[in-house]
């Protein structure tokens, strides 16, 4: 369970810093509306950090009681935001 909560902040925050590049590079756009204001601003960076590891933590608490449901939770998690960075480290190889 560990590795899988290291896993999904790694990958959080390799989402912040890919999109921080790609905005840089004009390359792409936010799909959150609520992240849009942020972005390029040193408050997106430490929004994805502080939520990461906050989701993490409480993933955590939550496998310590229902293990089976939170490893379930974070694999999920994990696949998704593993889609995100496959999806937006090809953008640079696409455009």
């Amino acid at each position: 369970m560990k590795y899988l909560l290291v896993t999904l902040v790694a990958f959080v925050i390799l989402d912040g810093l890919l999109t921080e590049l790609l905005l840089d590079g004009g390359l792409a756009r936010e799909g959150n509306p609520f992240l849009q204001p942020l972005v390029g601003d040193i408050g997106f960076m430490i929004l994805k950090v502080v939520g990461a590891l906050l989701c993490a933590f409480i993933l955590w608490d939550i496998y310590k009681r229902f293990p089976r449901v939170a490893v379930i939770a974070t694999w999920i998690a994990v696949a998704g935001y593993g889609i995100i960075v496959v999806w937006n480290s090809s953008l640079f190889l696409l455009t």
